[in-house]
Order: C-alpha cells, then structure tokens, then sequence
C-alpha cells in the first residue's frame, strides 16, 4: 500500500522580510524560516509550502494581500516562467543594495576577518540588453504555461525554440522576446523558428535524442561583429541540405551577421567542446575591444558576458594591483588571458594559467595581435601547475591575480599562494561565499585593504567582487 503524500500547510498572510541566497527572498513564521521565489521584502502574501524540512522551508506565493512599496513591474513577458532574471520585481537601486549587502554579510559572517569599509557597489550602466551570448535550445516538448493549460486547447506546433525550463530538463519555454541581448537576437532567433516551422524541421527530443535542430548560439560585442552559430544532428541522407538550405536562409536574411557557423553533434549531450566548428560565411571569430586592445572570441571562447561592466571590473583589478611596470604579476584562471593583456602594458612580466588549452592558445593570439610580448601563458590544472618549483623556475610573483570559478581556490594553491608572498593580493570573484572562506585562509599573512563589489549581471542576485590583500608583514618577503 503507498504511503499516504503528507499534506503541506498554507501559510496566510506573511510578511516578506528579507532577500536570501538565489535570488530568492525570506519569511520568518514562528521559528520557521521559509524561502520564496518571485516576491520582495514588503510583500503581504499565503504562502503554499512545497517542501519542509527541520526549521526552513520552501514556497511559493499563492495570494497577494498586499504588494511591497518598493516592487516593480516586471518587464518581461516571460517573467517567472523562464527562470532567470528573477530580481525584475526589484527597483535596480534595491537590487544593488542587496548585492552590496550579499558581499558584506559573506565577508564579515564566513570570513570573520578584519575588513575596511567596502565600497559602495558599482551598478551596470546597462540593466538590459548587456549580455554578449545567449544559448537557445530546439526542443520538441514545448512548456505550456499554466495559462495554456488551463484554456484546454489541442496546439497544433509543440516545437519551440528558447530556455530550458528550471526543473524540467526535457521542456522548452518557447521565447518571443528575451531582453538579456540586443534585438537582434530576438529577430534571428524568430526567423529561424518561422522557417523552421513553415518547412517541416524537425527539433530535438532530449529523451530519445531524435530530431535536428538542437541548438542556437548568438554572440555580439561592442565593436558591432555577431556571430551565429546553430547545432544540428545529420543522421539521415538529406538532412544536410536541408540543414544548408536554412543556413543560407539566415545568412540572406541577415547580412549583418559576420560570422555564420554550423557545429554537427550527433552524441547524446549538447557540449561542443570536443566537435568542429564549420564556418558557413565569414570569419571564424568575432573581436572584442576594450582600451585600444583587441581580444578574438571564438566559438569556443570565454569572455564576460557583459562586455561594458567587464572593462569597469578590470580596471579596477588594475587599479588595485598597483602596478609601476616593474613587477612580475602571476594571473591565475587566466581564461583567454583578458585581465593578463590588459595589465601587461603596466607590468614588467605577466605569467597567466588556465585549466583550458584552448582558452590559453586565445590568450596568446590575444598577446600576438596586440603586440604584447611580456606574457607567458601554461595550461594545467591550477594546483599541479603552480608549485614551489614553478615559482622558483619563473620568478617569485610581486603581485598575483586571481579570479578563480565559483567553487573558489584549492587548498593546495592557497598554501602556494602564501609561500610565495606576493606583495599584494588581487581576488576577483563572482562568488563572495567562497571568497570568504579563501580570504581566512590568506589571513595568516594577509590583511584586507580595500573591497570593491561591481554589478555585472542586472536583474540577478549574482555579483561580482574584487579585494585587494597586502603582505601583513613585508619581512618575511621570500626573495
């Protein structure tokens, strides 16, 4: 016999009280903390409990009593639906107030450090549209909203082309218009829905992995280049021209585009890492300009989503390195060697590291076509690549900068790191959980000196962090 499904309580007439971690906001009812997506601080709703679990629980908001003073309008019509952007219902000012908030309460409550005062945040100038590269996905099971399903129609086109939808791995929500990315990519991605639609193509099924359309990716960059690259599965004679016929639709229709790329992908994931990418029409890159440097982005490539805000994050690493053009500067997760050409013409030598070979051999194109010979660039994994016997090899660094990924430094670089006592510590993040807890591992010889967050990503709790450390003691410099 099933065990009876346990009822959950409806909790009436809750007051929002706070933001919490992933965008979501916090309600206290007697010693039970509940999280809640899609509401702010000020809110008056019931609240449907979805699942519960000790003293915290999550849910979802049922019934609005009364609405904050400070929510906003969503602008998005696919707002709470799609998943992202969830902050929308925030002014950007609230926003930015609690994502300086989010980075003080990480530092002070997992750090348990010394700090100085932190800077106020830097906002994006742009709170829409500042996104370089959007990843569309084709799928044959489109969501319905709760909307169409309650109107009980039979649709006739169940293929959609959009974002995955949180939770629902094998459901699409069909997009019309997305204001993450220039307009656009809202035409090309349409256009090629339409003609999709009109000419019979088929679109992937994630389950049985059937279909050809699978993908769609679409970059931009403030020097007005776009690249459109569209992932299909050929399995079947005929499809390749099928699939070239719609290649050739979008490069008609849009001649803007500079380069047209086409990826085959037969496996069962959507990675295309490991797979040619075939060039259509144009370049196989598109190039990104910040400060008279140019860097070239390819298919492959990383490089900050939002261009603009990431010129305002690397200057001010830049700034916080304090750089006279005499220093030897290690640049660790160097990615495709942005933050390491971009300080190079300050510094007497930059070595950058990276986990990816591909990311490293973008870096040193970046170096070649910008003239800058005083870079090194290895890959490896971080902890085996940076040992004592590296930095004897190389040089004790005078400043090392890192921008690590979310899950934060190793245990084994961060002992390097204090073996080799740089003068000063530059730590970018885009994680200030995991910041905290490296930064009490570098206190032992570091202090905190100046703490900047910077915005990258409106409409999100995401936030970006830079600190700057100095030797605590300068003695004990390992010359």
């Amino acid at each position: 016999m099933a065990r009876k499904k346990k009822e959950l309580p409806l909790l009436e007439k809750v007051t929002i009280a706070d933001v919490a971690a992933e965008g979501k906001a916090i309600a206290r009812v007697d010693d039970l903390v509940v999280f809640v997506p899609y509401v702010v601080p000020g809110d008056v709703v019931d609240l449907q409990v979805k699942r519960k679990k000790h003293h915290y629980a999550e849910a979802e908001a049922v019934h609005f009593h009364a609405y904050s003073p400070v929510r906003a309008v969503p602008f998005c019509r696919h707002y709470g639906v799609c998943g992202g952007c969830k902050w929308q219902v925030l002014p950007y000012e609230e926003q930015l107030k609690y994502k300086q908030k989010q980075v003080t309460d990480n530092l002070t409550r997992i750090g348990k450090i010394a700090l100085p005062e932190i800077s106020p945040i830097i906002g994006s100038a742009k709170t829409t549209h500042y996104r370089n590269k959007l990843e569309f996905t084709f799928s044959n099971k489109r969501w319905l909203t709760p909307e169409e399903v309650a109107q009980d129609v039979v649709y006739d086109q169940m293929n959609a082309v959009g974002f995955h939808i949180p939770n629902a791995f094998d459901k699409v929500l069909a997009i019309d218009e997305c204001w993450l990315q220039d307009d656009i990519s809202n035409r090309i991605r349409n256009a090629i829905r339409d003609y999709a639609y009109a000419h019979g193509y088929t679109f992937n099924n994630i389950r049985t992995h059937e279909g050809m359309l699978r993908n769609l990716i679409i970059r931009t960059s403030t020097t007005g280049e776009l690249m459109v690259i569209l992932v299909c599965r050929i399995e079947q004679d005929g499809q390749m021209e099928l699939f070239k016929a719609l290649l050739q639709y979008v490069a008609d229709t849009f001649p803007e585009i500079t380069s047209l790329l086409y990826v085959i992908n037969n496996k069962v994931n959507d990675t295309i890492t490991d797979l040619d990418v075939q060039t259509f029409r144009g370049k196989d890159h598109i190039y990104e300009e910040m400060e008279a440097l140019h860097f070239k982005i390819g298919p492959k490539s990383f490089y900050q989503t939002n261009s603009e805000q990431a010129y305002t994050l690397y200057k001010v690493a830049r700034d916080f390195a304090g750089l006279t053009g005499n220093e030897l500067v290690y640049d660790l997760y160097t990615g495709t060697g942005t933050i390491a050409n971009f300080v190079s013409r300050r510094a007497r030598q930059v070595i950058g590291i990276e986990y990816v070979p591909e990311a490293i051999e973008d870096a040193r194109v970046n170096s070649q076509i910008n003239g800058i010979d005083n870079t090194l660039f290895f890959a490896g994994d971080m902890k085996d690549i940076l040992t004592q016997d590296f930095i004897a090899h190389y040089g004790h660094p005078d400043v090392i900068i890192t921008d690590p990924p979310r899950a934060g430094m190793h245990p084994d670089v961060v002992n390097v790191i204090l073996a080799a006592r740089p003068k000063r510590i530059v730590y970018v993040s885009c994680n200030p959980a995991t910041q905290a807890r490296d930064l009490q591992l570098l206190d032992t010889a570091y202090t905190v000196k100046a703490v900047q967050p910077v915005d990258m990503f409106p409409h999100t709790h995401h936030v970006e962090n830079v600190v700057l450390l100095e030797l605590t003691n300068p003695s004990s410099l390992n010359l």
